[in-house]
Parts: C-alpha cells; sequence; structure tokens
C-alpha cells in the first residue's frame, strides 16, 4: 500500500477493499497488543486479584489516559490526521512533516507545564485527606506515572503520521511494548519482592514511565524513513495556518473528548467509592472486551479516518459512503457474535482466564468481574458500529456534530452512572456503571447514523440497519446453541462435587465455541449470503495481489 495516494486527475484511488486489506494488517498487530493486553490483566489478577491496591492502580492510571485520549489519541489527533492527510496530497512530503514538527512542538510545551503543575498538586492534595483514608493510595503512583501522559500523547501523534503515511504496521505494534514492559516487570519484580505488595506497585508505575519512552523511541526509526527529523521547535509555531487550523479543529473536539473522558474518571472514582473491588473488577471486564474491540473495531475506525479525510479531500463523496457501509456491514457480521456469546457465558469466560491456583483472583473477584462482563457484552458492537461513524465527521472535518451527540450522551451517562451507586446493591453497582456506558453509547451511535442519513449521500439507513438486525438475530440463535452446549460439557466433564479442573474448561471452552461458530455460521448463510459473499471476496482479493 503506497504511503500516499496516487492524486492523479484530482482523484484518490481509494477502494472499500483496498480498506479491508488495510484493516486486516491493522487488525493483526493489534490482536498482538491486545493479546498481550490480556495476558498483563491475567498476571495483575493473579498477583493483586481485585484489591483496593489494584483498583488505586486502575484509579491512578486513568489520569495519563486521560491525557493520552484528549492529546494523544483523541482531539488532537482525530484534527491533525485530516490536516497533515491533506497537506501531504496537496502539498508534498516536505511541507506535511515540517507541519508535523510544529504539532508536537506545541503539544510538548502543552504537556510538561501540566504534567509538572499536577506532579506538584498531589502534595497539597494529600495534606487534606485524613491519615487512613483509602484515596491516598493512589497518589504515589500517580506522581511516577504522570510523566507518561506526555510520552505517550508523542506517541500518539507520531502514530497518526505514521497511519497517514500508510506505515499502519508500526503504528499497531506501538501498544505492543506497554504490555511487554509490564509483563516481565511483573513476572520478575511481583516474585522478587513477594509479600511486598506496595513496593510491587510502585515499581510497576515506573516500569509504565519508561513504557512510555520505549513507544516513542520505536516509531522513530519507521519515520525517519519516510524523512521525518524529530527535533522541538518553538519558532514562529502560531504563524503555521495549518496549525492554527488544527487548534480551531480541535476546540470543539477537545471540549466533548475532555468532558467524556473526565466522565471516564468520574466512573472510576465512583466505582472506588462505592467498592474499592469495583474499579478492578471493571478493568478486568474491559480487558476482555477490549480485545476483539482493539482487533476489529478500533483497527478499523484506525483506517477509516486517514482514508475518509483523502476521500473527502478530493470530493469523493460516493467513495466515502461505499467504504462506510462495507465497513459497517462487516463489523456486524464480526462483532454481533462476541457480543452474545460474552454476554451469555460471562462467568465461564472470567474464571478460565483470570481464574488461576494459586493466585489472589478468586471466587468472589470471578462473580464481580463476570457481572461487569456482562453488562459490557452488548457494548461491543455498539462502541465498534460508533467507531465506524466517528470517523466520517472528522474526515468531513466536522469536529462539532460528534461533540453536540457525545454531550447528550454524557449527560445519560452521568445520570444513569450516578443513580446505578445510589440505587444498586452491594456488589451489583459497578455493574450498573458499565451498563451505563454502553447505554449511552448506543444513543451516540444512533444519532450519528441519523444525523449521517440527513446529510443524504453518506448512509443508505435501510439497507445497513437490515445487515444489522440480521447479524444480532444470528447471534443471538448462536448464543442459545453456545449456553446449551456449555452446560452439556460442563456436565460431562464434571469432577465430583460439580467443579472442572482448569483442563476442562478449556476442553468445555472450546466445544462450544466451534458449536456456536458453526451454528452462527450456517445462520448466517441463511440468511445474510451476501454480507459474508462480500467479506470472503474482499479477503480472497487481498490474497490474490499479495501473491501477485
Amino acid at each position: 500500500m503506497s504511503a500516499v495516494p496516487d492524486t492523479r486527475g484530482g482523484r484518490a484511488h481509494e477502494s472499500a477493499p483496498r480498506v479491508l486489506r488495510a484493516v486486516s494488517v491493522v487488525s493483526l498487530m493489534t490482536a498482538v497488543s491486545r493479546v498481550l493486553g490480556l495476558v498483563r490483566e491475567i498476571a495483575m489478577a493473579y498477583f493483586f486479584g481485585t484489591s483496593a491496591l489494584k483498583s488505586a492502580f486502575d484509579l491512578a492510571f486513568v489520569i495519563p489516559n486521560l491525557f493520552r485520549r484528549l492529546f494523544g489519541e483523541g482531539a488532537l489527533s482525530s484534527a491533525f490526521v485530516p490536516v497533515f492527510s491533506e497537506s501531504l496530497v496537496k502539498e508534498g512530503r516536505d511541507s506535511a512533516l515540517r507541519f508535523a514538527v510544529r504539532v508536537i512542538s506545541l503539544l510538548v510545551a502543552v504537556l510538561a507545564a501540566v504534567t509538572v503543575l499536577g506532579i506538584l498538586l498531589t502534595w497539597p492534595l494529600a495534606g487534606l485527606l485524613p491519615s487512613d483514608s483509602r484515596w491516598l493510595i493512589p497518589l504515589p503512583m500517580l506522581r511516577i506515572m504522570l510523566p507518561y501522559a506526555l510520552l505517550i500523547c508523542v506517541a500518539a501523534l507520531l502514530s497518526g503520521m505514521l497511519n497517514a503515511l500508510g506505515r499502519f504496521a508500526i503504528a499497531s505494534l506501538t501498544p505492543f511494548l506497554l504490555n511487554l514492559i509490564w509483563i516481565v516487570t511483573l513476572c520478575v519484580a511481583c516474585p522478587l519482592l513477594r509479600g511486598l505488595p506496595d513496593t510491587q506497585i510502585i515499581v510497576l508505575s515506573w516500569a509504565i514511565l519508561a513504557a512510555g519512552l520505549a513507544q516513542v523511541l520505536f516509531q522513530l526509526p519507521a519515520l525517519a524513513r519516510e524523512g521525518f527529523r524529530f527535533r522541538l521547535g518553538f519558532r514562529a509555531l502560531l504563524s503555521d495556518p495549518k496549525l492554527r487550523r488544527v487548534l480551531t479543529l480541535m476546540a470543539p473536539a477537545a471540549l466533548g473528548i475532555g468532558i467524556i473522558q473526565i466522565n471516564v474518571c468520574l466512573d472510576k472514582f465512583l466505582a472506588f467509592w462505592a467498592d474499592p473491588a469495583a474499579p478492578a473488577a471493571l478493568e478486568y471486564a474491559e480487558r476482555i472486551v477490549y480485545l476483539p474491540l482493539g482487533m476489529f473495531g478500533t483497527a478499523f475506525m484506525t483506517v477509516l479516518l486517514p482514508t475518509f479525510s483523502r476521500q473527502a479531500a478530493t470530493g469523493d463523496t460516493a467513495m466515502m459512503r461505499e467504504t462506510l457501509e462495507r465497513a459497517i456491514r462487516n463489523l456486524a457480521v464480526i462483532m454481533a457474535p462476541c457480543s452474545a456469546a460474552l454476554l451469555v457465558l460471562a462467568l465461564p469466560v472470567i474464571s478460565l482466564i483470570y481464574n488461576i491456583k494459586g493466585g489472589r483472583f478468586d471466587e468472589t473477584s470471578a462473580v464481580l468481574s463476570a457481572r461487569a462482563l456482562a453488562a459490557y457484552a452488548p457494548g461491543l458492537l455498539v462502541f465498534s458500529l460508533q467507531k465506524a461513524l466517528t470517523p466520517v465527521f472528522y474526515g468531513l472535518q466536522d469536529l462539532k456534530t460528534p461533540v453536540r451527540v457525545s454531550l447528550i450522551g454524557l449527560v445519560l451517562n452521568v445520570t444513569l452512572n450516578v443513580s446505578s451507586v445510589v440505587v444498586l446493591p452491594h456488589g451489583w453497582k459497578h455493574v450498573g456503571i458499565a451498563a451505563s456506558t454502553v447505554l449511552s453509547s448506543l444513543v451516540n451511535g444512533v444519532m450519528l447514523a441519523v444525523l449521517l442519513r440527513r446529510r443524504g449521500a453518506f448512509l443508505r439507513m435501510a439497507g445497513v440497519a437490515g445487515a444489522v438486525l440480521r447479524a444480532v438475530l444470528c447471534a443471538a440463535l448462536m448464543a442459545v446453541a453456545a449456553l446449551a452446549v456449555y452446560a452439556v460439557c460442563r456436565h460431562v466433564l464434571a469432577q465430583e462435587g460439580g467443579g472442572l479442573t482448569k483442563g476442562a474448561e478449556i476442553v468445555a471452552m472450546a466445544v462450544t465455541v466451534a458449536a456456536g461458530m458453526a451454528v452462527y455460521g450456517g445462520a448466517m448463510a441463511a440468511v445474510s449470503r451476501n454480507e459474508l459473499r462480500e467479506m470472503v471476496g474482499d479477503v480472497r482479493r487481498r490474497r490474490t495481489r499479495k501473491g501477485a
């Protein structure tokens, strides 16, 4: 795949199958990172379970992630990638790379100041809290991990450049480093520091900071081969019209994403206030959901943003519509069975993955995490479809519409979150928080789809809705079959007393997954043959061109 699209004749020769080929690359690389992310949470579950210390770590880590979402993968990246892609098409590589240097320089200046201020504020904050407050636990970790915000935001911006240049593999592999360093630290430090959990978690916090630096350094060689030189330049920053344009574009998105990410933090804070084990349980469930979501939903969004940007720059609205509709159909076929399976098999999945003999993840931890997973499961389909719709607006450099929609969802989410914490009984409050996230995302997605439909050329609602509905119905049939097969397997393989060995759990789950896939595939072949034929045809074309 060429780094910059051919623009002869004033048109970018993009195609939906080409997008699917790029998605395949991103999905494969992201899968490696997501699997490692799951492995790291398995290690965290083994050493920390759903302890208050684990929840405090998750609480501290969400703060630098807020900045990553806002300045890295969020508002700045969403505003930067379309302008950078347009500069590549219209002005050439050298001009686009000089523009990128200015954006990175401004980002470093702003986040360095914010990081220093944030670290300094943790000490007076600690002085305001009682000496036995659970809220003191995250502060030492937060002081160490706050600089990670600066590093990961720079790394995310570098990834955006690589994606726009067509270098999807390197950008997708970058998160691999965080997970690898995280896992190695857990496996080495925790056994050496056995019996010292406070010290273990501090060592892990320092490892997170090192991983941020590694993610920046990892991407520089690939960018250097594209002509990029990493240097900071603060002269005449705001005189660059493209930089001013990025700031103008990101302003409304920064408002929306910033409020949404603050809401994410509030979710964690509310969960920690309701139950010290709740943030950890939510994190374990989220990690399982993020595995297929990252492999496919995030992969589609990663590829679609620069694709829509280039198509919009050349005025190719017909190709934008074809690309979007194909992406939605493909995502529905992939994600609907994942959602259904995790919904009905939440507890077996959680127990199989996290409940390891000798670890701190016990039956109580499994039940809490399974409840959260069941609540998050429908969100797999919802989150992924939303990720396909949002890049259309970003590609059109319309960041205001997603912000307005997000604010409506935010009000709903906050209302439901607070109601859940107040009304639901102990052990279920975090379930309400997870379900609120899914419901608010559903509202966002429906509103985005309706607004695109009103634009006329960008979405044919009937055909897309029909494809999604068929996938959901087939997935529901698969879920019933999978639940029945698992019950039979459990009865056949159960030991005396009704329990299963870890090996028996694996066999039962493997048989259940195979049966579920067979039922889903047969149902889809009967009622959604066109969608299956479309996906198979795209994959075959990709393989044929690879072999050519």
